[in-house]
């Protein structure tokens, strides 16, 4: 999930416990939430960089603990340097902030923050860097309208309802903005469990079809558009990748007849070495529906090796390959990733 999306659900969970927050509670959980995609800045380094550390190295549950001892850590000197500096603070009445307070909002904030990753985009790596195992939901976008609108309209609510209280002349109490905030966020666990079961029909219903006679060996649903009732489907089988529409809408009907077939290529010397490189064997961890493609050049071979979870002309960061030049003695001339972007 994109970097505003978890700022404001950090700020909605900060509204429903405003309360019971320590001192900074706030600014720790909206920094919290937002620092894990500080590890999208591997995107500088390249597509190889990229693959190996975002959603890796501030998202697994060993770095996502580090990092929660380091932002506590951070906030309980700064609020220690604050106290020995003055002694009539603004925010006095509040008790001082401990370590473990801070600590246990921090990882509040991470928690949020990786559970809607999980939910969208490619997902996490929550073992690393004691095990490479990618966890994904595959529910959401990255970047998903309605939660964003969910969470603006939730947040903003409070505010607007004083405004127009104002205009009329009522004079009413302040509302803290807590019960719409926890109102928002059950919305949000209701979008996700319904994205969930549509889902869950959605991969059932190309699991239980053939497509030109060929029989579904695994299959995947991923969220295509704004649209919670339009899926994008892939379907591997034993030598062929379909892709397809997975529609919900009333009035549309499921098709398999109607997939777009790309062929795997047949075994041969080419094939087996570029899969046998280092860069593909990276890669085979990372991709879901691995597809090969092997041309032969002027001298030798080209070999690439892509996701068919991720459309051709998706731009996205995410969307990596693996590209190798081979030689006629099926030697490895050169071997790297890039973005399909850059294809």
């Amino acid at each position: 999930m994109e970097p505003v999306t978890h700022a404001l659900t950090s700020l909605a969970l900060a509204r429903v416990g405003q309360k019971r927050l320590p001192r900074f509670g706030t600014t720790m959980l909206v920094v919290a939430g937002v620092a894990p995609d500080l590890d999208y800045a591997s995107y500088l380094g390249g597509a190889g960089s990229f693959l190996r550390y975002d959603r890796t190295l501030l998202h697994s549950l060993l770095s996502s603990f580090a990092l929660a001892i380091a932002l506590a850590a951070a906030f309980y000197f700064v609020a220690l340097h604050r106290d020995k500096k003055t002694s009539e603070l603004d925010d006095s009445r509040l008790p001082k902030l401990t370590f473990g307070a801070a600590f246990l909002v921090c990882a509040i904030g991470i928690a949020a923050h990786l559970l809607l990753d999980l939910v969208s985009g490619v997902g996490v790596q929550l073992l690393w860097p004691i095990r490479v195992r990618w966890f994904a939901f595959d529910l959401l976008r990255e970047f998903d309208i309605w939660i964003l609108l969910f969470l603006v309209v939730g947040l903003l609510f409070p505010m607007l309802i004083g405004l127009v209280s104002e205009e009329i002349g009522e004079r009413r109490k302040r509302t803290s903005g807590g019960g719409s905030a926890l109102a928002v966020l059950v919305l949000i666990l209701a979008y996700v469990g319904a994205r969930g079961a549509l889902h869950s029909r959605a991969v059932d219903l190309l699991e239980s079809h053939d497509y030109h006679g060929r029989v579904a060996l695994v299959a995947g649903a991923f969220p295509e558009s704004t649209s919670p009732l339009e899926w994008r489907g892939v379907v591997s089988t034993d030598n062929t990748v379909e892709e397809l529409g997975v529609p919900f809408e009333v009035g549309r009907e499921f098709d398999p007849e109607h997939s777009a077939t790309q062929y795997k290529p047949d075994d041969s010397p080419a094939l087996e070495a570029g899969q046998q490189t280092t860069a593909a064997q990276r890669f085979l961890k990372y991709a879901r529906f691995p597809l090969a493609s092997v041309v032969r050049t002027g001298n030798g071979y080209q070999f690439e090796l892509r996701d068919a979870r991720f459309a051709t002309d998706d731009a996205s960061p995410s969307n990596i390959l693996v590209r190798a030049r081979i030689g006629e003695d099926m030697r490895i001339l050169e071997q790297g990733f890039l973005f399909a972007s850059q294809r």
